[in-house]
């Protein structure tokens, strides 16, 4: 049989093992839900890494960590702001929508002029600023980003403090979807703080870069936590034995596991791209390649042993993971150059 190689998702690597090394050690008595030292000490872990005070709280899924992160800033008659192809919008079954209690996503198309799923306070001006203090129209409360984007593109500190100075200015909230959030700071050279900018909330993610069931809500404004802490419960989202996901957290903070994880699969979606020369799609800035492949030509991929997504009819998405291996990216370098 031909030996697969996979590409289809970070979220089907295997967990690193400092995981389960530490899940091990957190296999002990403690307090229950978040009252246990790991959960308690995720603060000061937090606003040791972005250098600013902070609060941290774990949910077990990325869904959740940016719908409770939306709701913060955003009220049941208000709007979010987002890419047209976010993946609150795409990708999560409706769950803003039932988070925020009816709140909407207001679409935004693109802002760069060539498809990268990023925003820009010019493309955001032009979608509210026709329905601004229209009361028969939905007004926006928040914009929500995404880095690194759907795409595979990542927001630079000068473009992240644009969109901040936009967003204090129309007096609007700012949250960041950082389910890539590891990917996109190992472009940018390893900086949390470049990467975030100044956003009010980020779900910080962790599964897609070698973690298990845990991911962080970071919030910027601590006075928000006990609120968030009250939703969380309500969404079903308080896990009794909370000490297993904090301890999953800190795994991947020691050391900078997270950042190394992501260089990894970042430097393996490099590997394919070398071989995409003409037909990649977007720039590759974090750990996805977006290529363009006819139909018979994925099926000569896939005979190879490569899996991956189509990207609708004529194109495909190979995603990079921490444990992706070099010969396997290098591999599919070459295989789509031979194409």
């Amino acid at each position: 049989m031909t030996k697969r190689m996979p590409f289809l998702s970070d979220n089907a690597a295997s967990v690193h093992p400092d995981i389960w090394d530490a899940l091990r050690q957190a296999d002990n008595p403690d307090m229950p839900y978040d009252g246990d030292g790991l959960s308690a000490s995720l603060d000061d872990r937090f606003s040791e890494i972005f250098g600013r005070e902070c609060a941290a709280i774990w949910v077990a899924t990325g869904t959740a960590a940016n719908c409770l992160g939306l709701a913060t800033l955003c009220q049941p008659h208000g709007g979010v702001v987002c890419h047209e192809e976010a993946h609150i919008e795409v990708d999560e079954g409706g769950a803003p929508g039932f988070f925020l209690h009816g709140a909407k996503l207001m679409l935004c198309a693109d802002g760069h002029g060539a498809e990268s799923a990023k925003l820009t306070p010019e493309s955001i001006a032009a979608l509210i600023d026709p329905i601004r203090d229209d009361v028969h129209q939905v007004q926006p409360h928040a914009i929500a980003i995404t880095q690194a984007s759907e795409y595979g593109c990542t927001y630079r500190p000068e473009e992240l403090a644009a969109l901040s100075e936009f967003a204090k200015e129309r007096g609007l909230g700012l949250h960041m979807d950082g389910a890539r959030f590891a990917n996109a700071a190992a472009f940018l050279g390893g900086s949390s703080s470049d990467a975030a900018g100044h956003v009010d909330t980020l779900s910080f993610g962790f599964i897609k870069n070698g973690g298990m069931s845990a991911e962080a809500l970071v919030l910027f404004d601590p006075a928000q936590a006990d609120l968030v802490k009250y939703r969380r419960k309500r969404a079903g989202h308080l896990q009794c034995k909370g000490r297993y996901l904090a301890a999953q957290i800190h795994a991947m903070l020691d050391g900078d596991l997270w950042l190394e994880n992501a260089r990894s699969a970042n430097a393996a979606a490099a590997e394919i791209a070398a071989g995409c020369d003409e037909r990649l799609m977007h720039p590759v800035e974090a750990n996805e390649v977006f290529a363009r492949c006819t139909a018979e030509e994925r099926e000569a991929l896939r005979s190879q042993g490569f899996d991956f997504y189509d990207w609708g009819a004529d194109a495909a998405r190979f995603v990079a993971a921490w444990n992706t291996r070099e010969e396997d990216a290098v591999a599919l370098g070459k295989a789509i150059a031979a194409l």
